[in-house]
């Protein structure tokens, strides 16, 4: 399967948007439950231990839950129906709060990070008991990897229905929320590993470079994450097509279509992860009456909505063929 499908069909043949962003919503409310419950911890630990590793981490929790905070807000607000205000509907709207959520991980993890190890690397800092923050992190990466959990298993599910594989489909989904989740939560393990390493460099050493330094790389990861998540809602904001193979697949639906004769211009927009529109330019045989016509269009948009169930909107323009266009008056 291609490319088209990971990014075309997600959620369409697994009984309708409503059942995938019910399944969205789950995992992301189990990711922002998880993280508040680890911001907390996190922070007592980094008081108390006065890890700046700990702190850098507190702050990445504290960034994941209001990322995950606002992938429920887009998910709800995407979710209304079409309107005669919008009469498109609101799905692309759950791009513009993932877009704040990838600042938020930005501004609220990366930043705080990167400052706090750079000030432990200049002015030091006093190492306490580190007990704590490892019973911390050991938790943590528990729970983080029960959240990363829920997340696989969608991603894992839809993947296999699609019959790609699963870094394949994180890679292309539309789905925002999901991929967030997993982007993230990954993430956040790989920074509990660091803010390990800190502590333990800095137990062994005596000197705070080791968190400082720990500090730093999780502020990096962060500013990676970030970018990752913002550069996909970019695109998706701007308004991205759906790839080459499914257009080729779309073109080839309405060419099969009776009485079409040439598909003259084909623009496709994905939405949202279940959300898709076409429009196109058809030149339809000379011979073919209005009512012909009518069913034809009726026709491709059945095929289409039968073997790409996430189309939503078709939208067929008749237009004469480039051969029988009349050449503009002098």
């Amino acid at each position: 399967m291609s490319d088209a499908q990971a990014s075309g069909e997600t959620g369409g043949k697994s009984g309708g948007g409503e059942s995938s962003g019910e399944e969205s919503a789950f995992t992301v409310i189990v990711a922002a439950l998880a993280n508040l419950g680890i911001a907390v911890a996190k922070t007592v630990a980094g008081l108390v231990s006065g890890s700046s590793a700990m702190l850098s981490e507190a702050a990445h929790s504290v960034a994941d839950t209001v990322t995950e905070l606002m992938l429920l807000t887009a998910l709800k607000r995407s979710g209304k129906p079409a309107d005669e205000d919008h009469p498109l509907g609101y799905g692309p709207e759950r791009y513009i709060w993932a877009m704040l959520a990838s600042i938020a991980t930005f501004v609220g993890g990366a930043v705080f990070s990167v400052y706090d190890g750079v000030h432990t690397l200049v002015a030091g800092e006093e190492l306490g008991d580190p007990l704590l923050s490892y019973i911390v992190l050991a938790v943590a990466f528990l729970l983080e990897g029960w959240s990363l959990r829920t997340g696989a298993k969608q991603v894992r599910r839809e993947a296999s229905r699609l019959r790609v594989p699963d870094a394949y489909y994180l890679r292309h989904t539309p789905d925002t929320a999901v991929k967030a989740v997993v982007t993230e939560d990954s993430a956040a393990l790989i920074g509990l590993l660091l803010a390990a390493g800190g502590l333990l460099g800095g137990q062994l050493s005596g000197s705070g470079v080791w968190d400082g330094i720990a500090s730093c790389l999780i502020g990096l990861l962060l500013v990676y994450v970030a970018w990752v998540l913002g550069r996909s809602n970019a695109q998706l904001l701007i308004g991205r097509p759906l790839p080459p193979a499914l257009r080729s697949g779309v073109r080839e639906e309405l060419l099969s279509v009776s009485h079409v004769v040439d598909v003259l211009e084909l623009t496709t927009l994905i939405q949202g992860p279940d959300e898709i529109l076409i429009a196109a330019k058809v030149d339809f045989r000379d011979t073919a009456t209005a009512a012909e016509v009518e069913g034809a269009c009726e026709e491709a948009e059945d095929r289409l909505r039968a073997r790409f169930p996430s189309v939503r909107r078709v939208y067929l323009d008749p237009t004469p063929g480039r051969a029988r266009r009349r050449p503009p008056a002098p």
